[in-house]
């Protein structure tokens, strides 16, 4: 029983980078190397790939990795595990072996399945679907392993699973062990999305060293559940508790992170600096699964099309009003598509140096359940408008033809009702059961958020001193000026995790007054985009942080959404471009006293 297992990654979602998975296994020791290749969208795109090709389903650029660097991976003892065998585990596995023979190499492969659900949609009430796949959990991937695979592919599993799964078959932990599978969730959380955790997508990377490519993050996990998180030495970007926190705080909900193997309690864990680049990661409280396992699910939504005008110079408002009742009345002369959105965006600038800086774009999207609707006669009614209409009339680029477009949504079944099942290199079934005990609905209705018994933090007015004495005088600026944040998506919704940084000299006092800041009105006034739709707001004390949940600014899914940041990634972002009044004792006083 080994005291530390060293888990990689090399891939964060389909399409990181290529070399990455030679990169980790030459730049250090590693016990496993993991991948994760799925997403929402991606479960659209590859169901796409298999209505085309029945071979396909998986991610085939995990097949080209495996190519060059299977025999590496041999040779260093590294056993691998990904999730890129999307809608088609047993179909990779059979490509991986096919390549081990061509290479010489004896390579035991084995898969995992039972999360596709299509065949059942209408038994389990999904509904019409493309796709429907339930997140199986880790004790699949660790029964592969304690079976003697070097390599390890599955379908929709968990992110962290592919994590949690090597820490089993390492530690022997078994069902009831939920503080350390919560550990071992929290350290898959952060390591899943790859350099997500070493300062890519960080607020704070005028801090980090962006010079070279960024290293790849790794778990290094204990026995007991807790966690460091690490870098391979000489590769580029950092791990700090910051960088680690913009990673925890990344597509969550409250402070109860559901699982199919444990409910993860994001409010109890205690980050620290244990030297360069690592982060000790200790605390995390486990508690029972939920009854019900998510569903992805993934349809075709129709067919969309979209025009972009160029608006330049002065009366940006009236030409974008000509444009639309011109516009408008083209699509009522015809068959007018179901849904017709117009988005206008002032990026137009007073007294504009560049013709740039006088430029702002107003956008059309159509969506309809008929081609033709958004086809060439809403584009041929755009081109027409073009000696006709605004002036300065300009398109960013010529209309497209219809395309199709999926949606998303999530569905609950119960555990017991989702085979998960682990196929051996010799084609041996072991059939994994569901987890006993579990109680709640994964949708977290009957969850209760509060602080678990096992967490022992101070209350918050115990350790800043009373708002009066440090916040009578304010100034306003930027909210990113003294908070980081990091936002995405989560289905049709979208999370916006904001912290204090750590190494804030007052990170109390600040938090303090983030979390009295950061009430669902003020959300609304800083995000009028969210004015509308339900808000959740989840304190997270033992990271600094606030999470919060935008539900349906996405619409149905990033594949159908229509925002200019479909995948709400720059949501944070602008968020922090906000001007807020803060006060001046909180904020450096360069700052402070530039405001003034």
């Amino acid at each position: 029983m080994t005291s530390v297992v060293r888990i990689g990654n090399c891939s964060g979602y389909y399409g990181d980078r290529l070399g990455a998975m030679r990169e980790m296994l030459e730049g250090g020791d590693l016990d496993y190397l993991t991948g994760d290749y799925l997403a929402e969208l991606t479960m659209l795109i590859l169901g796409r790939d298999l209505m085309k090709d029945a071979s396909l389903g998986y991610a085939r650029t995990f097949v080209r990795q495996m190519t060059d660097s299977m025999a590496l991976a041999k040779d260093r003892g590294v056993r691998i595990v990904a999730n890129a065998g999307g809608l088609n585990p047993a179909g990779l596995a059979a490509k991986l072996r096919e390549i081990a023979a061509e290479q010489g190499l004896e390579i035991a492969v084995a898969h995992v399945e039972g999360d596709d659900l299509v065949g059942r949609a209408d038994e389990l009430d999904l509904g019409d679907v493309l796709t429907a796949n339930a997140y199986l959990g880790a004790f699949g991937i660790a029964s592969a392993l304690e079976g003697g695979a070097d390599v390890v592919v599955t379908g929709r599993v968990t992110d962290a699973s592919v994590v949690v799964g090597p820490a089993i078959a390492a530690f022997g932990w078994g069902r009831d062990d939920l503080d350390q599978l919560a550990g071992a969730v929290v350290a898959g959380h952060v390591i899943e999305c790859g350099t997500q955790a070493t300062g890519g997508n960080f607020s704070g990377f005028a801090h980090v060293d962006m010079s070279a490519p960024l290293g790849f993050p790794i778990a290094e996990i204990a026995a007991d559940g807790s966690c460091v998180i690490t870098k391979h030495a000489g590769t580029g970007g950092a791990v700090t508790v910051d960088t680690v926190t913009a990673q925890l705080v990344y597509e969550i909900g409250s402070p109860l992170y559901l699982g199919p193997d444990v409910s993860t309690r994001l409010d109890t864990m205690t980050l620290r600096q244990d030297g360069r680049d690592r982060v000790a990661i200790s605390g995390v409280v486990g508690e029972a699964p939920p009854a019900t396992a998510k569903v992805c699910l993934n349809a075709l939504g129709g067919f969309r099309n979209d025009v972009e005008f160029l608006l330049t110079g002065l009366d940006i408002t009236e030409k974008a009003a000509l444009v639309q009742q011109q516009m408008e009345s083209a699509l009522d002369a015809g068959t007018r598509p179901e849904t017709v959105e117009w988005h206008l965006d002032r990026t137009d600038l007073p007294d504009p140096a560049t013709q740039a800086q006088a430029t702002s774009l107003l956008r059309l999207d159509v969506r309809s359940a008929h081609a033709e609707a958004v086809g060439r006669t809403f584009s041929d009614a755009a081109v027409q408008l073009a000696l006709a209409s605004y002036p300065g009339f300009s398109l960013s680029r010529p209309p497209a033809a219809a395309s199709p477009y999926g949606t998303y949504r999530a569905a609950y079944v119960p555990q017991a009702d989702v085979p998960h099942r682990v196929v051996a290199a010799d084609g041996t079934v072991t059939v994994i059961p569901p987890p006993t005990g579990a109680t709640r609905s994964a949708t977290g209705a009957e969850v209760d958020d509060s602080p678990s018994q096992n967490l022992q933090v101070a209350p918050l007015a115990d350790r800043v001193a009373p708002l009066a004495e440090w916040a009578a005088e304010t100034v306003r600026v930027p909210l990113g000026r003294l908070a980081y944040a990091r936002s995405g998506d989560k289905g049709g919704d979208a999370n916006v995790g904001v912290w204090i940084p750590a190494d804030h000299p007052t990170r109390d006092d600040a938090y303090a007054w983030l979390v009295e800041l950061l009430d669902e009105d003020t959300v609304r006034d800083l995000l009028p985009e969210s004015a509308l739709l339900d808000i959740e707001i989840h304190p997270l004390p033992n990271l600094a942080a606030v999470n919060i949940v935008i539900h349906g600014l996405l619409g149905e899914g990033v594949a159908s959404s229509t925002r200019l940041d479909p995948q709400a990634k720059g949501v944070g972002e602008w968020l922090r471009a906000r001007d807020c009044a803060i006060p001046t004792t909180l904020l450096p006083p360069t700052i402070a006293e530039a405001a003034l």
